[in-house]
């Protein structure tokens, strides 16, 4: 017993730690200008995405466990595809914050990570895939974070949340753009990359509300439901 707590504590550290370090670095690569940004940026957005992985196969999952993260990236996946003609408008965001609200912040996590993967089969892979991995994820894991704090007690809340989601979705993706291919990189050029991204990030935003409004309760309900069926706790979750 406490051997899986301090496991559970050791990973919780570690998955902070990620999340504080990258937008560390991304900062000191554009303040000291470092050449190869691109492929430096690109190595971290991959090695940031490996802490959650391997806590998740730390915490011994059976087959039972993954089946549902399987599903919901999915249904995010095909969510995608089916809205890809219309721009920043997609159900991802609602789907991965639901799996994190039902299933915990790691499952959430997973579930952004592996829909931005198996999407890009179709969508197109590239140097924006681990980068869209982990801002997808991020959105889940920090869903799980505050549900498992009780701060989703109201729905309205979790609107919110989904709408701020989209923009940090976006903030997320056009900074690694611009410091990683944006040159020279001054402030001017920074800010106008992100104002010509800013009504995409909106759409983006307006979307996961629009398909948060109906699939929230009866999609939490019903996975909490099985969850709690079929013993889908692990420690740490």
């Amino acid at each position: 017993m406490i051997s899986d707590k301090r496991s559970v504590n050791m990973g919780m550290i570690l998955e902070v730690s990620t999340l504080i370090l990258l937008p560390v670095f991304m900062i000191l690569c554009a303040y000291f200008e470092i050449r190869q940004t691109a492929l430096l940026t690109l190595t971290t957005a991959i090695l940031a995405n490996v802490p959650f992985f391997i806590n998740f196969e730390k915490s011994r999952p059976k087959p039972r466990h993954i089946l549902p993260i399987v599903v919901m990236s999915a249904l995010a996946t095909a969510g995608r595809i089916l809205f890809a003609p219309i721009p920043h408008v997609k159900p991802v965001s609602a789907i991965v914050i639901v799996t994190g609200i039902a299933f915990g912040r790691r499952s959430g996590y997973l579930t952004g990570a592996l829909t931005a993967l198996a999407s890009n089969m179709f969508m197109g892979q590239g140097p924006w895939t681990p980068w869209q991995m982990f801002a997808w994820g991020l959105i889940g894991y920090l869903a799980g974070v505050m549900a498992s704090r009780n701060l989703f007690r109201y729905r309205w809340v979790v609107y919110v949340y989904g709408f701020v989601s989209g923009l940090l979705f976006g903030l997320i993706m056009d900074s690694w753009h611009i410091i990683s291919f944006v040159s020279p990189l001054t402030w001017l050029s920074a800010l106008a990359a992100y104002g010509a991204g800013f009504f995409f990030n909106l759409a983006h935003s307006i979307a996961t509300v629009v398909f948060l409004v109906p699939i929230l309760s009866p999609w939490t309900k019903k996975l909490t439901r099985i969850k709690s069926k079929f013993g889908l706790d692990l420690p740490g979750w």
